[in-house]
């Protein structure tokens, strides 16, 4: 993908899918208690392995591939906000986000831990959407096969699921930036 088709991605976006995060509806935030899918034989809690006294939630009992390939184990980012950006290389409406991803991870950089995780495209869409938008600081997951966004019940691209330093499912939805940037500051104080 070219520079000159994401921008193209980008003013589509501007048009036709900020609102609607790329067709989807709002979902409205989960309730305090509403439990997030856990992959069968996960428990609630462990350690943090490395970490003295922080505590591993379900939530991030999980790993994947970065798009190079390697391993990334979510349990690393246990004991800070975190937010799974759930994206898709042709996807306008995540070409837009791109820049407030960026912008998050500069300015909340070792208090908010940022994962992207890429699916319904290949690996080499995903990786030129990450060098183009410049969001390269954040690590993201190849996630084609679609097994995180079913753990985490993602049934469409541009989507957030946001966890407080605990762990627990604070947003799963679409959020327009305004609402992404709000949300953050409630939670990284």
């Amino acid at each position: 993908m070219t520079v000159s088709k994401l921008k193209a991605l980008i003013a589509a976006a501007a048009v036709t899918g900020l609102l609607a995060g790329c067709g989807s509806s709002p979902a409205a935030e989960p309730a305090a208690d509403a439990a997030l899918p856990v992959a069968a034989g996960t428990g609630a809690s462990a350690p943090a392995a490395g970490v003295p006294g922080v505590v591993v939630p379900a939530s991030l009992k999980f790993t994947g591939r970065t798009l190079d390939g390697k391993t990334f184990d979510a349990t690393t980012m246990a004991g800070k906000p975190t937010i799974l950006w759930f994206w898709a290389p042709w996807c306008a409406t995540c070409a837009s986000e791109a820049m407030s991803i960026s912008d998050l991870q500069d300015e909340y950089a070792g208090r908010l831990n940022i994962l992207g995780i890429a699916g319904m495209g290949n690996n080499k869409d995903m990786h030129e959407f990450v060098s183009d938008l410049e969001v390269g600081a954040v690590p993201h997951l190849d996630d084609e096969p679609g097994k995180l966004w079913k753990k985490f019940g993602i049934t469409e691209q541009s989507t957030y699921v946001i966890l407080d330093k605990a762990g627990k499912v604070v947003v799963r939805s679409y959020l327009d930036d305004l609402q992404l940037t709000d949300k953050v500051k409630s939670l990284v104080a």
